[in-house]
């Protein structure tokens, strides 16, 4: 029973240890020094459990620099008030009023390069009774384990919007996957125009490419919409309380997934949602995409870039990139 014992407690104080010096090194504080402080004392502490008789005195130690430290990080809140980079400078949010939602704050910057654009943002009315589709858009820049997530969401083929979840980065901050898990970077739901977040991504972004696939999936209008003012309360929550991105619980595939979740059926839980590459593929598992033909067919035929390339800054883009989309018989409601 002592060894048991011994053998946890040694376990628990390498993983509060592991987090805190981590935590430390890549999070806000970005303390080299006490995260060497945290992972030294933690070690000497297990070595102290160890011992045929365990002093508590390093013990002791640890866990009143850790106490500090979760104290510290307690202290660590998210902000709408920083100096944004100016791609996440707005905030979308919506006004619901019955079966109307005016969303504000809808972006479509005029793109020259990636990085030199000229911002532009709009505000419009969408007809839930109008909402009648639902597209999941994929972009892949490095291999087929990771993508970026998106969603689409279409009214009587005239109007779409689509949101992309992501991290809300301060002026002169860049993307660290690792320090994504450490309360680095504010999360922000993006809601824009198809020539922006869909365009900016086939048109624009060239080092490295990225491949965007969109995929219409079986959502009923009941699902669709369900899932949509889902999305909504997110926004307008995220608008009056931020909260922190984070890399492995709230990107931009958990968080759709939490969202799914707002409409019934079985909604189980599969790595492919962790590898956000495998998440179109998850969703054909599931019965939501278009199955009437192999996933790895309807993934060819899914690649939009030639078409967005040539429509371009067409009025009509958002038409134009879904016009050869296979389109999925829709699921009961």
């Amino acid at each position: 029973m002592h060894r048991v014992v011994r053998g946890l407690l040694v376990l628990v104080v390498l993983l509060l240890a592991a987090w805190a010096s981590l935590a430390s090194h890549f999070g806000p504080y970005a303390s080299t020094s006490g995260a060497i402080a945290l992972a030294s004392s933690g070690l000497v502490a297990v070595l102290a459990i160890l011992l045929r008789r365990p002093s508590r005195v390093p013990i002791a130690i640890f866990a009143g620099l850790f106490l500090v430290f979760a104290f510290l990080w307690s202290r660590i809140e998210p902000s709408n008030d920083r100096q944004w980079q100016p791609d996440v400078e707005r905030v979308a949010w919506a006004e619901i009023d019955g079966d109307r939602v005016t969303i504000h704050n809808i972006r479509n910057f005029d793109y020259r390069t990636p990085t030199d654009y000229t911002p532009h943002y709009y505000d419009k009315t969408f007809d839930l009774n109008e909402l009648d589709e639902v597209d999941l858009s994929t972009v892949y820049w490095m291999g087929d384990a990771i993508a970026h997530v998106m969603l689409s969401f279409g009214f009587a083929g005239r109007d779409y919007v689509t949101v992309s979840i992501e991290t809300r980065k301060e002026v002169g901050e860049d993307y660290d996957t690792i320090r994504g898990f450490f309360r680095q970077y504010e999360l922000i739901y993006v809601v824009g125009d198809d020539r922006d977040l869909v365009r900016l991504r086939t048109n624009y972004r060239n080092d490295p490419v990225e491949d965007v696939y969109m995929y219409r999936t079986r959502a009923s209008g009941e699902n669709a919409r369900r899932l949509f003012l889902d999305y909504l309360r997110e926004i307008n929550s995220l608008r009056d309380n931020p909260e922190f991105y984070n890399t492995g619980t709230t990107n931009c595939t958990t968080n759709v997934y939490r969202h799914t979740r707002v409409n019934p059926g079985r909604h189980r839980f599969s790595w492919k949602v962790l590898l956000s590459g495998y998440a179109a593929e998850f969703v054909y598992e599931n019965g939501n995409l278009d199955t009437s033909r192999p996933f790895a067919e309807l993934r060819r035929l899914s690649l939009i870039n030639p078409i967005a390339q040539a429509a371009d800054q067409a009025a009509d883009f958002s038409q134009q990139i879904r016009a050869k989309l296979p389109r999925p018989a829709p699921s009961v409601p």
